[in-house]
């Protein structure tokens, strides 16, 4: 496993760019159905989740790193709904296809060009794949980190029954200057450690 050095970022923003709730309600409930959510800063992360969720780059990329090799998109669910199209999906390592990352991502079609549209509904590549191979001029922001007690149904879909503790965010892409992209990436199967106490509760 690659051993990047943490990138530097602010601490935990005031003011969320991602409506958690509204992202999980595509295909949940409520977030409770997927976890207890709660909010943390990037100082208060294990060093390898620091480095996966911490900063304001593609997960697709930043995954390949760490984990030494390419991924695949699996897509569980997917809807669309007037100029929005939501699914949820894991990604998967190519060498042993290995869950490293759930995650539930929301697309404003009308910031995106037709040709990329498309290959996002093929449902063969990552998002953020199809958006660097198509040069799309794009922004990454973090929006917030979180320490996510997983749901019994969370665990069973990422293939980790006894897991306690997972580590998430939620990030906004900018397509062309254009809010087009809403995320919930949390990852998946790398080496526990002690998350700090000082967070707000979130559910």
């Amino acid at each position: 496993m690659l051993n990047p050095t943490a990138p530097s970022v602010n601490s935990l923003s005031q003011t969320s760019l991602v409506d958690l709730d509204s992202l999980v309600r595509c295909f949940y409930p409520d977030p409770s159905a997927i976890g207890h959510f709660r909010r943390v800063t990037a100082e208060e992360l294990p060093d390898n989740a620091r480095v996966l969720l911490a900063h304001s780059g593609h997960m697709t990329e930043t995954v390949e790193k760490f984990h030494g090799c390419s991924v695949d998109v699996e897509i569980l669910r997917q809807t669309r709904y007037e100029s929005h199209y939501a699914r949820e999906i894991l990604l998967r390592r190519q060498s042993d296809r290995r869950i490293v990352q759930y995650g539930i991502v929301r697309l404003n079609f009308e910031f995106l060009d037709p040709d990329v549209i498309r290959e996002i509904e093929a449902g063969q590549k990552p998002l953020g794949r199809i958006l660097i191979d198509h040069n799309v001029l794009r922004t990454v922001r973090l929006d917030q980190l979180f320490v996510i007690e997983p749901s019994d149904s969370l665990n069973r879909i990422i293939a980790t029954p006894d897991a306690k503790v997972l580590l998430g965010r939620t990030a906004e892409i900018l397509c062309d200057d254009a809010p087009a992209v809403e995320l919930l990436e949390i990852v998946c199967n790398i080496d526990p450690a002690p998350v700090g106490d000082s967070a707000a509760t979130v559910n």
